[in-house]
């Protein structure tokens, strides 16, 4: 059984729905003392972390490895891989001569804080660098585990359905940027780019979105812009937070 997508409504034999709330609550009361943790290690030392979250199939790895070759010449990079099995994706990643670390999460269907705790201690990344999270692909259950990350960012494929907005709100809820990747494709796909632009902004008004191909490299020197705007603010914060101490 997961927590992670919501318990409230779901019948349990034996439980209550008083009992399984409780049960709801203290999962993601644990989670939010970890993130917590992990946000104020990663804020201390300047480290810009990214929570990748997608479907199976969208390209979030195929598109961590072109951002990984852009920025891996100016920044310092480490990655989590989150899969439910195989060390597949890591070994992808490590191939581009960056550190990674897989995280299998057996029938789980997400990452946590506490295992993205333990993987920043085995990562060990340098302080000013960028850290990827490449969560497990899944639109529902990762939308409720806050990592400690500085923002979710949804990866949404064109070969997906321009309603995935509307039928996993919550994960485009909780994210601050959406990715429209595999544009390549959309001479070939009866896709209709503005309505799912419109309905993620229905979910969530403040969303950002950029439309790229991992591909062709479409619109990836937005994505990457936007990456080293947000993390150098990061790191100008924790230089001004040890200076004053």
């Amino acid at each position: 059984m997961d927590y992670g997508a919501g318990l409230a409504g779901v019948h349990i034999p034996g439980l209550s729905q008083e009992r399984i709330v409780s049960i709801e609550r203290d999962i993601l009361g644990k989670n939010a003392g970890y993130a917590r943790a992990n946000r104020a290690r990663l804020a201390e030392r300047g480290i810009f972390a990214l929570n990748l979250v997608s479907s199976p199939g969208s390209g979030k790895t195929a598109l961590l490895v072109r951002t990984i070759a852009a920025l891996a010449p100016t920044h310092a990079i480490a990655v989590v891989e989150g899969d439910q099995q195989t060390s597949n994706d890591a070994e992808r990643i490590r191939a581009t001569g960056v550190a990674a670390v897989q995280v299998n999460t057996g029938k789980g269907c997400h990452l946590d804080a506490h295992m993205i705790g333990h993987a920043i201690d085995e990562l060990a990344p340098a302080p000013g660098s960028l850290l990827f999270i490449e969560n497990v692909g899944n639109l529902v259950c990762p939308a409720a585990f806050d990592l400690g990350e500085a923002h979710k960012v949804v990866v949404l494929s064109v070969t997906e359905g321009e309603d995935k907005p509307l039928k996993y709100p919550d994960m485009f809820a909780a994210s601050d940027l959406m990715l429209l990747n595999k544009s390549d494709l959309l001479p070939h796909l009866d896709f209709d780019l503005a309505a799912c632009m419109g309905n993620a902004l229905r979910v969530n008004p403040a969303l950002q979105i950029l439309t790229v191909s991992a591909r062709t490299g479409e619109g990836l020197p937005a994505w990457f812009a936007w990456i080293e705007a947000r993390a150098a603010r990061v790191a100008a914060a924790a230089s001004a937070t040890a200076k004053a101490g």
